[in-house]
């Protein structure tokens, strides 16, 4: 009876799912090399202008908000429509300020978005649509504030498309036509990204989980039900083999045999993508002892700036197009971006100097934030959870361990004072994500040819159990489908 039920299982959610696995896998070859468009940082510093030198101090910008009001963030740009504005977040509100105090935020028009699109594409525009609704391209809900958006279409040879926002200016999404069709291909079957129902987030994100979920339990019953098999023919024959004799029967066991599992583990890491691992699995203990001086919750000190931020704007003249004001524990930091490179500044000292971070100035911001013992290493090569199979991640870094109910593991850049932090429940589902689904471990990112061949040989395999499953989904159909007929011809 149990057999009979899990079968039935397998073959209900196999009729089913099985051409969305199909799809799934497929399109997974395609996202090895293509993700969906996106405007990348490197395409708004592009087309940003740069920062002019005559700027006024920072005390007398924020002069302009209350009075000793705490600072959260502080960011300088120039926007889309040439004006230069200190973005300013407090605990509690968030201020965005014109560098010169007798104008105000300008009311970003047609004439000026238009000019703004034109610094994208040296090929002319020829179309532009209004959009009101979100389209394949701008599909998230989240961009409703930003209606009416303008699509405009340029006459290059690629093909390209900008969005851009008529609240902002700001440019939404740039898109050429071999970006739009390898996203047919890849990202868009893979992810589900259709836009009717993208853009209800929720509802997207409950649908993946609920789809491959499902498959996750269809695939541990079918490999189940495949070991079992093989079980009862070599107890009935004293043979390993299978008892099927039908083509399409004997291939979907002996495939799911050798790859179910890899089938399983796409799937299950594909909802883990989404989904979060429930506290009565793992339960994370209360960080202990204080929150560092920028941490997440912690405010600047803007006296501990020494470098005066338009003394870069010297330094850098006609370079720089943004800055922000960051620190690490103690130590002011001033990020700044350019057209081609991102430069960070120890902002306590008097002079242009890149930061680099010491290692008792570490050890001090994590002995203050945690009352557990730490351990301060100097890593040199990636471990399993600092790792990037594309060699982007910088080394050195501190590796500070601490010996709490958590685990917690901090990766510091000592030249960015960028952070990365594990504890034991990020651990498990960094493995049951991005360790089962895209190999990102230590062995693998160290050999890419073997990475290759593995990702391509499980994905084959995992194509070839979907095929078959396709295969007999539709020969089940068919059969269901006479039956049917036969039963309604008797009737009449």
């Amino acid at each position: 009876m149990l057999k009979r039920i899990l079968y039935s299982i397998h073959r209900v959610l196999g009729t089913f799912l099985s051409i969305l696995f199909l799809v799934w896998f497929l399109s997974g070859f395609v996202m090895i090399y293509h993700n969906f468009p996106r405007v990348t940082p490197q395409d708004r510093n592009r087309t940003t202008e740069v920062l002019s030198s005559d700027m006024p101090g920072i005390g007398e910008v924020l002069n302009r908000i209350y009075p000793d009001t705490l600072i959260q963030r502080i960011s300088l740009k120039i926007t889309s429509y040439g004006q230069s504005v200190f973005e300013v977040s407090t605990k509690d509100s968030s201020y965005n300020l014109v560098a010169d105090s007798s104008e105000f935020i300008r009311k970003v028009n047609y004439a000026q978005i238009e000019n703004y699109a034109r610094k994208w594409s040296i090929a002319d525009i020829v179309k532009v649509d209004t959009l009101s609704e979100v389209d394949q391209w701008i599909p998230f809900n989240r961009l409703a504030k930003d209606m009416p958006i303008y699509k405009f279409y340029f006459g290059d040879t690629k093909k390209h498309q900008l969005y851009i926002s008529s609240r902002t200016g700001e440019a939404l999404q740039f898109t050429d036509k071999d970006s739009r069709f390898w996203a047919w291909l890849g990202a868009i079957p893979h992810w589900v990204y259709f836009t009717s129902l993208r853009q209800d987030g929720e509802l997207w994100n409950t649908t993946v989980i609920w789809l491959s979920g499902l498959g996750s339990i269809m695939c541990l019953i079918g490999f189940g039900l495949g070991i079992y098999m093989l079980v009862k023919q070599y107890r009935k024959k004293k043979k390993v083999g299978t008892p099927y004799r039908k083509f399409s029967y004997k291939w979907h066991h002996v495939l799911g045999f050798v790859f179910g599992i890899f089938v399983f583990t796409f799937v299950f890491s594909g909802m883990m993508s989404l989904a979060s691992i429930p506290d009565w699995v793992i339960r994370e203990s209360k960080p202990s002892g204080r929150r560092g001086m920028f941490g997440s919750s912690s405010m600047l000190k803007l006296k501990e700036y020494q470098l005066d931020y338009r003394a870069i704007l010297l330094y850098y003249p006609d370079a720089v197009k943004g800055i922000e004001w960051t620190g690490f524990d103690k130590t002011p930091i001033y990020k700044v971006v350019t057209s081609d490179s991102i430069y960070v500044l120890d902002a306590s000292a008097n002079n242009i100097a890149p930061l680099l971070l010491t290692e008792q100035v570490v050890k001090d911001k994590y002995t203050s934030q945690h009352k557990e013992p730490i351990t301060l290493s100097v890593m040199t090569e990636y471990d399993n959870y600092y790792v990037d199979r594309k060699n982007k991640l910088p080394l050195p870094v501190y590796k500070i361990d601490v010996n709490d109910a958590d685990k917690t593991t901090y990766y510091v850049n000592p030249q960015t004072g960028d952070v990365r932090s594990y504890t034991t429940k990020s651990r498990v589902h960094k493995w049951m994500y991005h360790g089962l689904h895209s190999f990102n471990f230590k062995f693998l990112a160290e050999h890419p040819i073997l990475w290759n061949i593995v990702m391509w040989g499980t994905m084959i395999g995992g194509t070839l159990v979907s095929l078959s499953g396709v295969l007999l989904s539709y020969k089940y159909l068919r059969r269901k489908f006479k039956r049917l007929t036969r039963k309604n011809c008797k009737k009449e």
